[in-house]
């Protein structure tokens, strides 16, 4: 059995990716699955574009992963029984690609092989998402108020997990009649996520879609909190990521005083930290549109014991790779990397490197014990 997942926050967009997906194999079913109000499931099953199938559940604790878990999975399973050689999973908006790929590896009973993960979106509305600071609950994407992500943080999310971004006017688009299509915001909508996903495969209406091409291990690496993936080579445009290193640890009081003005303005800021006060703890530092923050990810690999740039496995899931690439022989994989995306007119390169190297120790700090800087930074905070 093959199986793809489509995530998304716009049910039109959803449905245009999945009756194309449906048609990718010669022998594929369709599955839409809605989180309603009053923890109520609806499902969909549609074979060569025909609906044949509609039901309703109610779950006694009604969340998104109790859906996938529940009624995804289960379904999934049924339908393999049946004799479809390909089932398209479209998810409930605002469940995240990486949440069900894990409950359908570990809930079926069956091998199954993952063709792809894909993430539907208007690029139009990519932007807004980026930009608000409201929670998915509170703009209506899902029916559960405790659900305290914003859209950018979803689609960041996704970008990572991802393989393939299919692009289709949404579903505001559709009900205006807006052709959106080839429009301004469309284009740059575009150029903004060819930034923030670099990898993805982005296919809109003649574009050409690339089936099995999901990787377990570089989406686990992607995921990573502190990994930096930044396009491969940058073009002229109207946004742009600004890469900068720094091999020295970071002052905590300098750097807090920092933040603000590397965040401000940036669509994406994301990272590893090695900060002063903190010396053996990989800090990782992300920011979308308006929420910054910062997380402890462990020790560097550095301080681990008995750890070292030739161990571990590099291919398995997850695995640090940054660490492997960027060891270096007096630090190992201690250091700052950090890749701010904005809009070109926003983001000054010299700036940025400026502010980050004046935060780092100078010589005459670094002699000093690092057991002096009392003043750790608010791991949990955001700004």
């Amino acid at each position: 059995m093959h199986l793809t997942v489509v995530s998304s926050l716009d049910s039109q967009c959803r449905e245009a990716a999945t009756a194309r997906l449906g048609r990718t194999h010669g022998n594929s079913v369709v599955v839409l699955h809605d989180l309603l109000d009053g923890s109520l499931v609806l499902r969909r099953v549609y074979r060569g574009g025909q609906l044949f199938e509609r039901e309703t559940t109610v779950l006694e604790h009604g969340c998104l992963s109790c859906t996938v878990r529940l009624d995804v999975v289960p379904t999934a399973e049924r339908l393999a029984a049946c004799g479809f050689d390909h089932v398209v999973l479209g998810l409930p908006p605002g469940v995240a690609a990486g949440m069900a790929v894990a409950e359908l590896r570990r809930g079926l009973s069956r091998p199954a092989v993952m063709d792809n993960a894909v993430l539907a979106m208007d690029p139009a509305d990519l932007d807004d998402h980026i930009w608000d600071r409201h929670t998915l609950f509170e703009s209506g994407f899902t029916s559960m108020p405790q659900d305290e992500r914003t859209s950018g943080e979803f689609l960041i999310g996704e970008f990572g997990q991802v393989d393939t971004v299919m692009v289709s006017p949404g579903l505001g688009a559709v009900l205006t009649g807006d052709p959106r299509e080839g429009s301004e915001a469309w284009l740059l909508g575009l150029e903004l996520l060819g930034q923030l996903a670099p990898h993805a495969n982005v296919v809109g209406s003649a574009g050409e879609f690339r089936p099995g091409c999901f990787d377990d291990a570089e989406a686990a690496a992607r995921n990573r909190p502190g990994v930096v993936r930044v396009p491969l080579s940058e073009t002229p445009g109207s946004f742009r990521t600004v890469l900068h290193k720094t091999g020295r640890p970071l002052h905590p009081g300098r750097f807090r005083d920092a933040l603000p003005q590397l965040a401000i303005g940036t669509h994406w800021l994301r990272g590893r930290l090695w900060i002063a006060s903190a010396p053996t703890r990989r800090i990782a530092v992300q920011g979308i549109g308006p929420r910054v923050w910062l997380e402890s990810t462990g020790n560097w690999l550095a301080d681990s014991a008995g750890s070292g740039p030739g161990e571990g496995a590099a291919g398995k899931a997850g695995a640090d790779v940054d660490a492997f690439l960027d060891w270096h022989p007096r630090h190992g994989d201690r250091g700052t990397v950090l890749a701010i995306t904005g809009r070109s007119e926003d983001i000054d390169p010299t700036e940025i490197r400026e502010l980050l190297d004046g935060c780092q120790l100078t010589e005459a700090e670094m002699k000093l014990d690092f057991g002096v800087w009392d003043d750790p930074l608010e791991l949990s905070d955001a700004l």
